[in-house]
């Protein structure tokens, strides 16, 4: 058992150290949020270095690297900024199911248009009257000839706007509830789509997150990813490793709260003495550096067992929901360390405190990895 990366992975994690320290300018990072607007330019830096979908293969634009390659990247990313780290990680949002599901011409299509810098992903799943219960499905799609027609809405989709195409669960069948569930590709510049705005959001503000309406809509047959019906199980599988890079997202989050915290009191008297010195304050950075130590131990384990073709739907849920946790309490306890100045926007820590939040909520909130976590424990109950 090893619990050291290995030459590689840490060549990428320097390397991903090195391009947002260079890139994630903070005082661009205030402007951005602050006018919410995506950092482009930063993106199509990051697709020309190899670092969006680098877990894809060459051909697609990939680097041929795993799940805890990608993991490592979106941790140091989200290090360095909370909000353009995020907006690094979801730029491929709900690729990995073209990459497992889709045919060859869609692969090729699609992956590179998102590895290339020549647009974002957008995954669309949620609708505004069943949240996390993907089990239901009012967007249906139905065949007309060698087409579908697509009708419905999806709510709290990243990047809804700024899109190239989405990812969509429809209802293929009505009659088979999750089982008559299929996912198509839809260009987001397809007749019959319009995109709303969700609401002003606490953090993540770079990033624009929508309601998107399908009103009769029209995709060709092709459009189907994968096979019909499967489109469910085609999700449940997304969220086993798109959890994991969640996960990574939090603990970048938490860690990069924890380095500002760290620095401030390390320079900070009070009474004339190094606040760091206090065993209260040391107390609390023992605890926080704790459970860094343990949430990224359990996001790798997790990232691990996917890339060695084990994926663990429990350790996945168990990675999501404690590194989120971790991100919270880490960022929380940030800005009670630095007081008052915790409180404004330029010492950053109030800004990852509200861009960790969301690890909590999306894809799957807390609750809902508790019930995975405790479905896997308890088995099928008689």
């Amino acid at each position: 058992m090893k619990f050291e990366l290995e030459k590689a992975q840490k060549d990428i994690q320097k390397a991903a150290a090195r391009f947002a320290k260079g890139e994630f300018d903070k005082e661009l990072a205030l402007v951005l949020e602050r006018e919410h607007r995506y950092p482009f330019d930063i993106w199509k830096k990051a697709c020309e270095e190899g670092f969006i979908g680098l877990h894809f293969p060459e051909q697609f634009g990939g680097s041929d690297y795993g799940v805890l390659e990608n993991a490592l990247v979106v941790e140091e990313f989200c290090r360095r900024d909370s909000g353009i780290g995020a907006a690094m990680m979801t730029a491929h949002f709900a690729c990995e199911i073209i990459l497992h599901q889709g045919t060859d011409k869609q692969k090729e299509h699609y992956l590179n248009l998102v590895t290339m810098g020549e647009c974002l992903s957008a995954g669309a799943f949620t609708e505004p009257m069943h949240g996390s219960d993907i089990t239901s499905m009012s967007t249906t799609a139905v065949r007309d000839g060698e087409e579908w027609v697509v009708n419905g809405v999806k709510t709290f989709i990243t990047n809804a706007g700024i899109c190239g195409f989405y990812v969509v669960l429809v209802q293929t069948n009505v009659e088979a509830g999750h089982k008559g569930q299929s996912m198509l590709i839809i260009d987001a510049d397809t007749p019959g789509i319009e995109v709303a705005s969700v609401g002003e959001k606490m953090g993540l503000k770079m990033i624009p997150t929508g309601e998107v309406s399908f009103k009769n809509v029209r995709v060709p047959a092709d459009a189907l990813l994968g096979v019909e019906g499967k489109g469910f199980y085609q999700v449940l599988q997304f969220f086993d490793e798109s959890r994991i890079e969640v996960a990574a997202q939090a603990v970048g989050t938490a860690q990069g709260a924890f380095d500002r915290a760290l620095d401030y009191v390390k320079g900070r008297e009070q009474f004339g003495i190094k606040i760091a010195k206090f065993q209260a304050i040391q107390h609390k950075l023992a605890e926080m550096a704790t459970q860094l130590e343990l949430a990224r131990l359990i996001t790798y384990k997790a990232a691990w067992f996917a890339d060695n073709k084990k994926p663990d739907t429990k350790l996945s849920a168990m990675a999501k929901y404690y590194a989120g946790k971790v991100a919270s309490e880490v960022a929380s306890e940030s800005i009670q360390l630095l007081g008052g100045y915790g409180y404004i926007t330029e010492f950053e820590v109030e800004r990852f405190y509200r861009d960790a939040r969301i690890t909590e909520i999306y894809e799957g909130t807390r609750e809902i990895q508790k019930n995975i976590i405790a479905g896997q424990v308890l088995g099928r109950l008689r």
